[in-house]
């Protein structure tokens, strides 16, 4: 068996030995042109040559959980392309979310300022019930967010493509039920997948549609948000707020209006990093299965793009 490594954005040397010592049977090597064929790949923002080499692999395991990028290639025929599902990521994802939200529930921003100016103050309480929140997309980060922020006695509701039906959380589905969720929400999160339906799917029309005062919370792709569209609502009042992680130009442009703007609070694509301890430990479990002719979870629908 052997597997192919290709990842632009990683030392490569403590992959490769990770990978070595959790599949000691396979013979594992960093992908250079001309290498032969491999039957799995373990990769992250490979280039087009890549897979046009490699073209007998069984399946690509990308160490992350956006496969975006990956479905702008071309890719072999016949070749699984594996998601990771969570290896880490979704209890940071938790965190991440929790710490947003209830930094601007509670109003902490607003104390930090006071601090700085050498100010005692204080703000009338919020009231959880009349800070609905929706989130969009419901796969392993969604449902591990939604947990949490129930946790902290928020009104939970979910929407994604298809219906689901999870204790605690009032669950919409589809285009049909898409300006439901948004009117009954007050902070927005997303955790969509980016695919041609939901690119731009945070424009003025549907961020126009959550409650007054709203907040919106992104941490899946910036080609979700219509950059423009959210600085109007912000000025406009419509929206209270936003902590953004992801945006169509990373590193974000020192000349972005998101950097200066007083409502914007930026953070550098750092809500769920990859661990690589536990996403060795998941490729090479599902390797093995799939060495044994058994079915693997996080198998991407090409046609559905996750």
């Amino acid at each position: 068996m052997r597997i192919s490594f290709c990842c632009a954005d990683s030392k490569p040397e403590p992959w490769l030995d990770g990978l070595r010592a959790a599949l000691p049977q396979a013979e594992i090597s960093l992908w250079e042109s001309g290498a032969p064929p491999a039957d799995y790949a373990v990769v992250w923002a490979p280039p087009q040559q890549f897979f046009d080499e490699q073209n007998q692999l069984r399946a690509a395991f990308n160490i992350g959980a956006g496969v975006d990028a990956l479905l702008k290639l071309r890719l072999p025929p016949g070749t699984q392309l594996v998601r990771l599902e969570d290896a880490g990521m979704s209890v940071q994802m938790a965190e991440y979310v929790c710490h947003a939200l209830i930094r601007h529930f509670r109003e902490f921003d607003a104390y930090e300022a006071d601090a700085r100016q050498g100010q005692w103050s204080f703000r009338k309480p919020r009231l959880r019930a009349d800070w609905p929140v929706g989130i969009m997309g419901l796969g392993v980060l969604g449902k591990r967010v939604a947990k949490a922020v129930s946790g902290f006695e928020f009104p939970v509701l979910g929407w994604s493509r298809s219906q689901h039906a999870i204790e605690g959380m009032r669950c919409f589905a589809g285009g049909g039920q898409l300006d439901d969720f948004l009117s009954a929400s007050k902070v927005l999160i997303c955790l969509l997948p980016l695919t041609p339906d939901t690119r731009d799917i945070l424009n003025r029309r549907n961020l126009s549609r959550l409650q007054p005062g709203g907040y919106v919370i992104n941490v899946a792709r910036g080609a979700h948000l219509v950059d423009e569209d959210l600085l109007q609502l912000l000025d406009s009042g419509h929206l209270a707020g936003a902590t953004l992680d992801v945006f169509r130009t990373e590193p974000l442009p020192t000349e972005h209006p998101f950097w200066r703007h007083p409502k914007v609070l930026v953070t550098p694509h750092t809500s769920a990093r990859t661990l690589r301890d536990e996403t060795i430990a998941q490729i090479a479990g599902k390797i093995v299965a799939m060495e044994q002719g058994q079915t693997v979870a996080g198998v991407v629908d090409l046609g559905r793009g996750y």
